[in-house]
């Protein structure tokens, strides 16, 4: 395989668990992921949600960094219109001070969490907010680059880190202007991945090469397991089968267990439902994951993977980590 491997992690509060052991489960998976090669360790910006611990993004971001030595760490991602660009800046500055050279910043446009929620974050705002999106990722970027002469308002820290900027999207929007701003770009295909291969190709077509960025270049998220077997990978994927079974049925809560299969517990509707939305999973032994590898990097040529693995225990997640690791 040619692509760069990467994690995506959202600190999952597991059914038996809790907040502090899913933190403490992070910064572990972190440390093992590096000492496999893995290239980033992206965490991701939700709120609201019980099964999810990584609502503060950068703090987190902070601990896994201090926890690891080489391992980029970064968001997957912020969502941009839940904060003034100026906070990101800092908060993303300061952490680009302490580990120079380490730190990536994904950026999303949706709220990551319900209406209520999202006013709650920053609740100046209207409904109508995300139309200014491309105007806040220019703002942050202005607060990243080096000062100007007469910049009335600075970060800092901030200014003059250049910290990476990712953009990320689940739909045409993000590839359009990826393209357009000339920065790196991840499809969350690992939940939504209707339009992958269409906002690849636009991504890609479109491109306007940047003084930073003078190629495109293109991540994927997928779902991987791996498994000594595939029926034992197999069973660890329907611990996000439920979880997404629930998303269906307006449902939230922690991470199941795993169940031994799904035919009792979904309709066909919502089997089909949920299928979809997980279309982009690799799930099985190391065979039937280099597989599956093959084809999605043959199908996409993406330059990069970024991998989640929503397992409920955390040592088959490690070990499927692992297993994953030597398929390169």
């Amino acid at each position: 395989m040619s692509a760069k491997l990467s994690v995506l992690d959202l600190a999952f509060i597991v059914e038996g668990g809790s907040a502090a052991q899913a933190l403490r489960d992070s910064i572990a998976l972190a440390q093992w992921t590096e000492r496999l090669g893995y290239e980033r360790f992206w965490v991701a910006e939700h709120h609201n949600m019980d099964g999810v611990a990584s609502s503060a993004t950068a703090v987190l971001i902070g601990q896994i960094a201090a926890a690891t030595e080489r391992i980029r760490v970064g968001s997957g991602g912020i969502m941009l219109p839940n904060h003034a660009p100026l906070t990101i800046a800092e908060q993303f500055g300061t952490l680009a001070t302490l580990f120079p050279g380490r730190i990536d910043l994904g950026l999303g446009r949706a709220p990551g969490t319900d209406g209520p929620t999202m006013r709650a974050l920053r609740r100046h705002l209207s409904t109508a907010h995300e139309d200014r999106f491309p105007e806040d990722v220019l703002e942050l970027q202005a607060y990243l680059a080096p000062a100007t002469p007469g910049q009335v308002v600075r970060a800092v820290p901030g200014q003059g880190t250049e910290v990476p900027i990712w953009l990320l999207g689940s739909s045409l929007y993000g590839a359009q202007l990826a393209a357009y701003m000339g920065l790196p770009f991840a499809f969350a295909s690992h939940f939504a991945p209707a339009m992958l291969m269409q906002a690849l190709e636009m991504y890609r077509s479109q491109y306007r090469p940047s003084q930073r960025h003078p190629k495109p270049y293109a991540a994927v998220g997928l779902n991987i397991i791996v498994a000594d077997t595939d029926a034992e990978a197999r069973q660890l994927f329907t611990s996000i089968q439920q979880r997404f079974l629930g998303m269906q049925r307006g449902q939230r809560g922690l991470l199941p267990r795993p169940v031994p299969q799904m035919d009792d517990l979904w309709t066909p509707s919502e089997q089909f439902q949920v299928e979809r939305m997980l279309a982009e999973s690799i799930v099985g032994s190391p065979a039937t994951v280099r597989a599956g590898l093959k084809e999605v990097q043959e199908r996409t040529e993406a330059e990069e993977f970024i991998v989640a693995c929503a397992v409920h225990d955390p040592k088959a997640r490690r070990r499927s980590y692992e297993l994953l690791s030597g398929l390169l």
